[in-house]
Order: C-alpha cells, then structure tokens, then sequence
C-alpha cells in the first residue's frame, strides 16, 4: 500500500349503475348479483346460451387470479424490502471499498483507496487534485498486478495541509508505450442506509456520496 503520511360488464336488462360508482371495487358478490339477474330476466325464446354463460364465468376467475396476485406481489415486494432495510443496518459503521473518484476530505481523517493494477504495467501514479483541477499531490505506486491500496494524508507536495472539500482521486498507468487512467476505488465509513423506492434498492450513505450495495467490492 503506498501511503501518503378489473373490468366492468352490462346489460341491457340489468342495473348496473352500483358497478359504475369509482369507489366500489367489482367483486365476487357484484358479479353474482349481476349473473343471476341476468338469468332472472333473460328472454326465454333467447335463453342465454351456456358457452356464453362459462365464458363470462371463466372472464371474472380470471380477472379475480389476477387481482390475487397481484396481492401476493404486492406482499412480496414490501417483505423483500423489509429485508433489505435489516441487512442495510449491518452496513452502518463499517468501511466499505466501492467504486469513486471523488473524495471529501474533512481536515483530519485520511483518504484511502485502491486501484486494481493491470497485468503488463510498467509503472503508475496517484494523481490527487483540487476542484480547480491543479494538481495538489503525486506519488508513485506499486505496478504488481493485483488490488493495490493507496493513502492520503491530506497534505500537498510541499508537505502542507490542504483546505477541507472535495478532491479528484486518479490513478495514471504506464503499459507499454501507452499511459491510462485506472477506474478507482474510495473506502469510505457508511454513516446511515437509504431504502430507494425508485428502484435503484438499498443506498449506503458515506461522505464520498451515496452509493448503492451492488457496487461495493469489499466490507472492511
């Protein structure tokens, strides 16, 4: 480590003006009501005919499946992100290795990191720079193969403090004839979890950002 210090249905023989009310659900017991009356007042020399009756009945079994599971679905959903919720409080206090180039810097706490070197480099370096973009501070790292973790103590080239805020976190590779940038890796102290209802799932708070779980590669 380099270290940097329902549908609705009709007739016209039947009321159906109950079923048209927005608030009320059509049901099993409206549907029955309605077939019923239906066979009560149909024509008898054009009786309903029993195919058309089946239909109607295996139209609503249908619609009734449906709306059941979607029920069970909806009672899925909301256990999987209970679920999710208790697993995200583990997160809480504990270091996580994920993804980031930008890093927050609190005047005190020193910034750590990783980068997965490549196979075939000759050479690489950290790169840490301010929000203007100048270069704050260099320093060369390991070239094996392999996770290599770096540190920032927060101070610049010349060995003094830098101000608070945000920093841009890169790592520069020489393979061949050709330089690089590596992708970067933050380890950052998870303060609190977000249960994302837009579907981006559990989010991990930390002072580089939040983050989902999915992108974590190590739990510290």
């Amino acid at each position: 480590m380099t270290s940097l210090a329902a549908p609705s249905a009709s007739t016209s023989s039947v009321d159906t003006s109950a079923l048209k009310r927005p608030t009320q659900q059509f049901g099993q017991d409206q549907f029955l009501t309605m077939m019923l009356a239906q066979l009560k007042n149909q024509d008898p020399l054009k009786p309903l005919e029993p195919s058309e009756f089946l239909g109607q009945l295996a139209q609503f079994s249908t619609v009734t499946g449906v709306q059941e599971m979607q029920k069970s679905l909806g009672t899925m959903v909301d256990s999987l992100r209970s679920s999710q919720a208790l697993e995200g409080a583990n997160f809480v206090g504990r270091q996580v290795l994920a993804p980031g180039s930008t890093a927050t810097f609190d005047g005190a706490s020193t910034v750590r990191g990783a980068v997965d070197m490549p196979a075939g480099t000759a050479a690489a370096e950290l790169i840490i720079r301010d929000a203007a973009g100048a270069v704050v501070r260099t320093a060369p790292l390991d070239p094996r193969a392999g996770l290599t973790g770096f540190a920032w103590d927060g101070r610049n080239s010349a060995g003094n403090p830098v101000s608070p805020g945000a920093y841009k976190i890169e790592v520069a590779a020489r393979r061949g004839d050709r330089t690089e940038s590596l992708e970067t890796m933050l380890q950052s102290r998870v303060d609190s979890v977000t249960l994302d209802t837009g579907g981006a799932g559990l989010m991990l708070n930390t002072m580089n950002g939040a983050l989902p779980i999915s992108a974590v590669r190590r739990v510290m």
